[in-house]
């Protein structure tokens, strides 16, 4: 069996069998199978991720969630985005010149 490049980086990065098919499309004995011959071949030098930075990985590099279309369409702004127009409306709000 040939461990694909994606999938055994992922494993060491410490993701679970789960995310690991979702991501690169492989089926989860691929994945379990593939995990167990890294295991063995790497035992002395395995990395351990703790859940909170195997959660900040995954989360960080696309910063959405998979599948989530909005029921308008339209994409929620971000925190920096929001403080931005409501100050702008708070503004107007007021009579001040934005």
């Amino acid at each position: 069996m040939r461990i694909r490049p994606d999938v055994a980086e992922l494993i060491h990065q410490g993701f679970n069998n789960a995310y690991i098919k979702q991501r690169c499309g492989v089926s989860g004995q691929h994945v379990a199978a593939a995990r167990r011959r890294l295991q063995r071949a790497n035992a002395p030098e395995r990395r351990h991720a703790t859940a909170l930075e195997r959660l900040y990985a995954e989360a960080v590099p696309t910063g959405r969630v998979y599948d989530y279309q909005p029921p308008d369409g339209r994409m929620p702004l971000s925190p920096a985005q929001q403080a931005a127009n409501r100050a702008t409306l708070l503004a107007a709000l007021r009579g001040e010149a934005a």
